[in-house]
């Protein structure tokens, strides 16, 4: 007994020693995981490089710029593939206005190549931007499903199938159903973190386009939408959050730069949910890499010469991030090597289009330039406006007296060596038909003030034989001095008619120019585009003359 009463506290003291001994060390906490987006915005079709490139800080002269050649699909898959080949947890996506304003090479067959080519290079999620809505929502729901063009037919190298990637339209609701047009959102898992991407377009989108292709439908607030879908979110235990949004800001640095950033998408990030981490913008066509409230605020420039690469650092066991970077990386044409299937589908594509695209529409002529003088007026506006006045003063053609183009419908300067249908088509990519309405003397003043809204100025530019003079200082719907309206030297006379041709986007009331939708004794006639080019056929040495039919008054 004496010895069993020694042994069981001894045996009991080993056994515990054994047991402290004998403890496995606890598992590692687990990594966080590393996530790759790579992101682009504003591609607008340009499946070729875009002339010009992208403008940047020269390294050489500082305060100087360069221009750099960029931009290209075939380009552009390079770089995704080496971006996206450095870490299997990944994601290409997109904030807008891939397709409309596109070259000829893409708008020749309704978008399909550009469709086409991203969702080759791996796009898998896109916002849809303000000129995804240019053809209206029909044939923005045909480049998402396929199907061949309701008039044109099939003309590509292959039936169209519709994009593989998603468009997602947040803000963008059914008057009637209250229904989404597309998803608001997805999500990806990466090692089994899911992450939430939000898509949605501006919510003045409906002023941007032609409203017959939006009506019945709904743009919502931006950041009021988001803010929405958060609690949704987290009750599915999602904690990492993107946007991808069509709006964007103005900076004052280089590509990869932010400061002195302003516009819409400061505003627009200051309101969101804090739960949201990155956004993913476009619209202003300018290139950031910001921080604004805390958050990494994107945007990649245009026309594909720039991929924004996004790295997040999630925290597996929260699957909140932990840390968020940015960097904008060059696509440099003479650089990065060609993609052969890009290659092979765009060659697939100029086969196609080159009877029509390479035609010389004057062999030379002088240059025409973008730039605006001080009351808004430029070169190459005045020279729209008054092909488009030649095209329709003809009685049969719509008896005109005055015509007007909206500055935003016209995109690149006009070359000034030998010219050909595809450098036209790249100065008015829109396809507007032209169309002449009577306008009352009062009513084209009335138009003439709402050249200046509250957050935005779009300065029309005029066609021969119209003048006024305006004021900045003076209130919004004032500015245009009294008295100063004439047409071929004459006082406008409020109560009398006149014929303005306009296009069909401005005469659906784009860019908020209202009045226009009061237009009476409509008469349509052929695109902007082909009155530009007969009019540079008979007069293949134009130039401008002083820019004066609009004078500003300080």
């Amino acid at each position: 007994m004496t010895l069993q009463r020694l042994c069981f506290p001894a045996l009991a003291a080993l056994l515990t020693a054994c047991a402290v001994t004998d403890q496995r060390p606890s598992s590692p906490a687990p990594l966080p995981v590393p996530v790759k987006i790579l992101a682009i915005n504003d591609f607008h079709g340009n499946l070729l490089p875009p002339p010009g490139g992208i403008r940047i800080k020269d390294p050489a002269h500082p305060g100087a710029k360069i221009a750099v050649p960029a931009g290209g699909a075939e380009h552009m898959a390079t770089l995704v593939d080496s971006l996206r080949a450095k870490n299997a947890n990944h994601v290409f996506v997109a904030a807008g206005d891939l397709i409309g304003a596109t070259p000829l090479l893409s708008a020749l067959f309704h978008d399909e190549p550009t469709i086409e080519s991203l969702s080759l290079m791996g796009l898998e999620i896109s916002a849809v931007g303000n000129h995804e809505f240019d053809r209206g929502v029909v044939e923005l729901l045909r480049m998402q499903n396929g199907g061949c063009h309701p008039d044109d037919g099939c003309k590509g190298p292959q039936a169209f199938s519709g994009a593989n990637f998603h468009y997602l339209a947040a803000s963008t609701v059914d008057r009637r159903s209250g229904k989404t047009l597309f998803p608001a959102y997805q999500v990806k898992r990466f090692a089994g973190i899911p992450v939430a991407f939000i898509g949605l377009t501006l919510k003045a989108t409906p002023s941007i386009v032609t409203p017959a292709g939006v009506a019945g439908w709904q743009f919502l607030d931006e950041a009021q939408t988001v803010n929405e879908l958060v609690p949704q979110l987290q009750a599915q235990g999602i904690e990492t959050i993107v946007v991808l949004i069509h709006e964007g800001g103005v900076p004052s640095g280089d590509y990869n730069e932010c400061p002195g950033i302003s516009g819409a998408i400061v505003d627009i990030v200051h309101a969101l949910d804090k739960a949201v981490d990155v956004v993913v913008s476009g619209h202003t066509h300018r290139a950031y890499n910001c921080r604004i409230d805390d958050r990494l605020v994107t945007s990649g420039d245009k026309y594909g010469t720039l991929v924004t690469e996004i790295d997040l650092l999630l925290d597996p066991q929260s699957g909140d991030v932990l840390s968020a970077s940015a960097d904008n990386h060059l696509v440099r044409s003479e650089v990065l090597a060609r993609d052969p299937a890009q290659t092979q589908l765009i060659a697939a594509y100029q086969e196609r289009a080159a009877p029509l695209a390479k035609r010389v529409v004057r062999h030379s002529g002088t240059p025409l330039s973008l730039a605006a003088n001080a009351a808004g007026e430029f070169a190459l506006g005045q020279v729209i406006a008054d092909a488009q006045l030649a095209a329709t003063q003809a009685v049969a053609d719509g008896g005109a007296q005055i015509a007007l183009m909206n500055p935003g419908g016209v995109r690149t300067p006009l070359p000034g060596d030998a010219l050909r249908y595809e450098d036209l088509f790249a100065v008015q990519p829109f396809r507007n038909q032209l169309v002449t309405m009577t306008l009352s003397g009062a009513q084209l003043l009335q138009l003439l003030e709402q050249q200046w809204g509250p957050s935005k100025t779009r300065v029309l530019q005029v066609s021969r034989g119209f003048h006024y003079r305006w004021q900045p200082r003076q209130p919004i719907g004032q500015r245009i001095v009294p008295g100063s309206v004439t047409l071929d030297g004459r006082p406008l006379d409020p109560t009398a008619n006149y014929r303005v041709t306009v296009n069909s986007y401005l005469a659906g009331g784009g860019d908020n120019f209202s009045v226009l939708l009061q237009g009476r004794n409509r008469r349509t006639g052929i695109m902007d585009v082909d009155a530009l080019e007969q009019y540079l056929a008979k007069h293949p040495e134009i130039s401008t003359g002083r820019l004066n039919r609009i004078e500003r008054l300080e």
